[in-house]
C-alpha cells in the first residue's frame, strides 16, 4: 500500500529554507496523490498547490510563537491526524523530535539538514547525541557536498546530496535609496541575527567611509539584532550610507538594483541568496563559512571569499572591486553556466527517487 507523504515544517519563517520547501512541495504533488503539509503556521496556505492538504491550527495565534512551541503543536497535529496510518515523513525542521515520534509510532522518516552541524555541535556529547538520533532516520538529505563531508567526517553518517533549487525571475524591484546614486551600491539579504553577522559587514563599510569611498548599502531583512545594527550604524555616523529596510517579500527581486552582493554569515547550509545573485549576474563577495559559499562560488572562481568575521579582508576586497570591477564582473558572468546545479526539475527528481525507494 502506498503511504501518505507528510512534509513536516513546524515554523514557516519566510527564509531560504521555506522558498525551497514551497518549490519541493509543489513539485511532489504532481508525482504523488497524497501530500500533506503539517505546520503550526496558518498563514501560508496560498503558497501551496490547492491539491496539497495543509494541516495547521484553525487559529493564527501560533504564527509568531517560538519554534519549540510550534514543534509541539505540529507534533500534536501529526499524531492526531495520522495515528493509525502508514506514513512517510519528510522533515525540514525539528528533526530530533520527529525522529523520536517516528520510532514510537513506526513511521518512516527522511530528515533534511539545512545548516552546518558546526552551528550546534560544540563538543563530544553533542556529537554522540546527534549521531545517535540521526542514525535512526531512514534517509538523510543535505544541501551541499561540504555538508555531506562534514557528516561523514564528524559522525560517520552517510547522506544524500540534493542542492537547493531556485526559480529564476527576470523581474526587478527598485530601491529608492540607490536612486541617482553613482557609487558602489551594495546589497545584503538575510535575517538580522548573529548567524548572518551583518556587524562584520558594517565594520568593513565603516572603513570605506573613513577612506572616503563612495558607497551605499541596503540591508534587507528583519530579526533580533536590528537594534544592535542600528546602534552601530548611528555610532559611526553611517546613516546616509547604510539603510536597514526590513523584510521585503521576494527580496531577490531587489538584488539587481545593486552592483555588488555581500554575504557575511558565520555559517550556512547552502545560501539561496548567493544562487539568486548569480542568476542576476551580480558580482559576489561572501564569507568562506561552513557550508555552501565556497561550493557555490567554486572556491573563488565565481566570486570572492573572505575569512569569517574578518572585516578588514572584506574591506580590502570591496576596495579592490571599486578600483577595478572587471575581475569580479568576469567571475559573475562565468557563474551563469553553473546554475544548472540548482535546476528545480533535476533536484526534485532526486527527492522523488529517495521517496519512492521507501514508499
Amino acid at each position: 500500500m502506498k503511504k501518505d507523504i507528510i512534509l513536516f515544517i513546524p515554523s514557516i519563517e519566510k527564509g531560504g529554507v521555506e522558498k525551497n520547501f514551497f518549490l519541493i512541495a509543489n513539485y511532489l504533488i504532481k508525482k504523488y496523490k497524497n501530500i500533506f503539509v503539517v505546520t503550526a503556521n496558518s498563514n501560508f496556505k496560498n503558497y501551496f498547490n490547492k491539491k496539497i492538504k495543509v494541516i495547521c491550527p484553525k487559529t493564527n495565534k501560533w504564527n509568531n510563537k517560538k519554534r519549540s512551541i510550534k514543534t509541539f503543536v505540529s507534533i500534536i497535529l501529526l499524531i492526531k491526524n495520522f495515528f493509525y496510518k502508514k506514513i512517510l515523513i519528510l522533515s525540514f525542521q525539528s528533526n530530533i523530535p520527529i525522529i523520536l515520534i517516528s520510532k514510537i509510532f513506526n513511521f518512516n522518516v527522511i530528515i533534511r539538514l539545512n545548516t552546518s552541524i558546526k552551528k550546534y555541535i560544540t563538543g563530544i556529547f553533542d556529537k554522540i547525541f546527534y549521531k545517535f538520533h540521526y542514525n535512526l532516520a531512514d534517509k538523510i538529505i543535505v544541501n551541499s557536498f561540504h555538508f555531506k563531508n562534514e557528516l561523514k567526517l564528524h559522525m560517520n553518517l552517510e547522506s544524500n546530496l540534493i542542492y537547493n533549487s531556485i526559480k529564476i525571475s527576470s523581474k526587478k524591484n527598485k530601491i529608492n535609496f540607490f536612486k541617482n546614486f553613482k557609487g558602489l551600491k551594495i546589497i545584503n539579504i538575510g535575517r538580522l541575527t548573529k548567524q548572518k553577522d551583518q556587524i562584520t559587514l558594517i565594520k568593513s563599510l565603516n572603513l570605506l567611509f573613513k577612506n572616503k569611498i563612495k558607497f551605499r548599502c541596503c540591508i534587507i531583512g528583519r530579526g533580533i539584532e536590528a537594534n544592535n545594527l542600528k546602534n552601530l550604524i548611528d555610532e559611526n555616523r553611517l546613516n546616509k550610507n547604510i539603510k536597514l529596510v526590513g523584510y521585503k517579500k521576494e527580496a531577490e527581486k531587489y538584488i539587481k538594483s545593486g552592483n555588488l552582493f555581500i554575504l557575511s554569515s558565520k555559517f550556512e547550509g547552502l545560501p539561496n541568496v548567493l544562487i539568486e545573485a548569480q542568476s542576476k549576474n551580480i558580482p559576489i563577495i561572501s564569507s568562506d563559512c561552513p557550508t555552501g559559499p565556497r561550493e557555490i562560488l567554486l572556491a573563488g572562481k565565481l566570486g570572492d571569499l573572505f575569512k569569517v568575521g574578518d572585516y578588514k579582508e572584506l574591506y580590502n576586497l570591496i576596495r579592490s572591486f571599486n578600483k577595478n570591477k572587471s575581475k569580479l564582473l568576469n567571475k559573475s558572468k562565468r557563474a551563469k553556466k553553473y546554475l544548472i546545479r540548482f535546476d528545480l526539475e533535476t533536484n526534485c527528481k532526486k527527492y522523488e527517487k529517495i521517496i519512492s525507494s521507501i514508499i
